[in-house]
C-alpha cells in the first residue's frame, strides 16, 4: 500500500499545515478555548476559504468529492495544532448524514451552506448508559401533521453549542430513523460545557422538537461513524507526532550531571518506542481511511475497529510517555503538551475503546 500523498493531497496537506503553524499557534488556542462560544468564527471562515469545508462533497454542491484519505492530511495537521473548532461534528458527521441520505432539496439547502461556512452541524446520538451501543437508542419518534415529533435526550454531544443543525437518531415505527432538527426550534434546550480535551459539547433534551426525516437507519449510522473513526484516527497522528516532536526537544535541551538528559541510554530506548508507536499509528490511520473510502461493510469495520485498537494503545503509551519524560512540568497548563496529553485521552476513548473494537475485531 502507497502511504504518500499524491501531489494535491500534499498541496493541501502544505497549506493546512502552513495555516496551523503560522496562525494557530498555542498562545491563538488558548484564546480560542477561554473565549464565550469557544471555537474562532474568523478560524471557520478561513477554513471555508481554503476549501476544507467541502471537501468531501460532490462538486454539485460546491464541494471537492473527497474522501477520508483526502481528509487525512486536513486531520493530522488539526491534530498536531489542537483546533477546537468543530471540523469533524459539522463535516465529518452532521454534513456526512445529508450527503448519504438527505433529500435533494435537503442536500441543496445545507451542504452549499456548510461548504461556504455559513453553517454548521453536530450528530445527536449517544444516550445514558448506551456507552458505544449504537443500536441503543430509546428517543422516540411520532408522525405529525407538520412532519416528525421527537421525544428523548442526548448525551455529550460534540459540537451542538456552536451547531445550526442537529441530526438525531430515534425510533420510529420502521426502527432507528434519523431526522434534521434545528438547533433554536421550539422545545430543544441545551447543557453546554467544556469537555476534557477543551471541546464544547451538550447535553440536548428533545421536548416534542419538530424535525425533518432523512432517508437512513442504524446501517447509515455505523458507516459515518466509521467514517469519523478513521477521522480522529488521523487526527491522533497529527497530535501524537506533536508529542514526539517535543519530547525529543526537551529531551535535548534539560541537562542533568551537566549533560542532557536525551544521553542517557534509558531515556533514548524510550523515546525510540515512542517514534514507533507513532509510525504504526500513521500506517493503521493510512489503511482505516482507506478502507472508509471503498470497502465492503465487513472489511471496513474489521479494518477501521484494527486501526482503533493499535491507535489507542499508542495514545496511551505517547501521551503518558511525553508527559513522563518532561517532568511535573509535563502537567502545567502552559505547556502545550499537557493539552495534547488531554486530546490523546479522549481520541483513546472517542467512538469506542480498544476493548470495544477488539471485541468488534474479534465478531468480524
Amino acid at each position: 500500500m502507497n502511504f504518500d500523498y499524491n501531489e494535491e493531497q500534499q498541496l493541501l496537506a502544505d497549506s493546512v499545515r502552513r495555516f496551523v503553524q503560522k496562525d494557530y499557534d498555542f498562545e491563538r488556542r488558548r484564546k480560542i478555548v477561554a473565549s464565550e462560544h469557544g471555537f474562532s468564527p474568523e478560524v471557520w471562515s478561513v477554513f471555508a476559504d481554503m476549501g476544507l469545508l467541502g471537501l468531501p462533497f460532490s462538486t454539485e454542491h460546491g464541494g471537492f468529492g473527497g474522501g477520508a484519505v483526502d481528509l487525512l492530511s486536513v486531520m493530522e495537521a488539526f491534530g498536531e495544532a489542537l483546533v477546537v473548532e468543530p471540523y469533524l461534528a459539522t463535516v465529518g458527521l452532521g454534513a456526512r448524514f445529508v450527503a448519504k441520505a438527505g433529500s435533494a432539496q435537503q442536500k441543496k439547502a445545507i451542504l452549499p451552506a456548510v461548504a461556504e461556512g455559513k453553517l454548521k452541524m453536530a450528530f445527536a446520538h449517544a444516550e445514558a448508559g448506551a456507552r458505544y451501543d449504537l443500536a441503543q437508542v430509546r428517543a422516540q419518534a411520532k408522525k405529525a401533521a407538520d412532519g416528525w415529533r421527537i421525544e428523548g435526550e442526548k448525551r455529550a454531544v460534540i459540537g451542538a453549542p456552536m451547531a445550526d443543525k442537529l441530526v438525531v437518531s430515534a425510533r420510529s415505527g420502521a426502527g432507528i430513523a434519523l431526522f434534521l432538527v434545528d438547533r433554536e426550534a421550539a422545545g430543544v434546550s441545551l447543557r453546554p460545557y467544556r469537555t476534557l480535551d477543551e471541546m464544547r459539547a451538550a447535553d440536548v433534551v428533545l421536548a416534542g422538537v419538530r424535525a425533518e426525516a432523512l432517508e437512513g437507519g442504524l446501517e447509515l449510522i455505523e458507516e459515518a461513524t466509521d467514517f469519523a473513526t478513521a477521522l480522529v484516527c488521523a487526527e491522533a497522528v497529527g497530535a501524537i507526532q506533536y508529542a514526539n516532536d517535543a519530547t525529543l526537544e526537551y529531551l535535548k535541551t534539560r541537562k542533568q550531571f551537566g549533560v542532557p538528559i536525551g544521553a542517557f541510554q534509558a531515556l533514548q530506548h524510550r523515546m525510540v518506542d515512542m517514534v514507533i508507536s507513532g509510525e504504526q499509528a500513521r500506517s493503521m490511520a493510512c489503511l482505516a481511511c482507506s478502507k472508509a473510502d471503498a470497502a465492503s461493510a465487513s472489511e471496513r469495520k474489521r479494518a477501521i475497529s484494527a486501526a482503533k485498537i493499535k491507535i489507542a494503545d499508542a495514545c496511551r503509551h505517547v501521551s503518558q510517555e511525553s508527559v513522563q519524560l518532561h517532568g511535573g512540568m509535563g502537567m502545567t497548563e502552559e505547556l502545550k503538551v499537557s493539552h495534547t496529553f488531554r486530546r490523546l485521552t479522549m481520541i483513546a476513548q472517542q467512538f469506542g475503546d480498544a476493548d470495544h473494537h477488539l471485541e468488534r475485531f474479534a465478531s468480524l
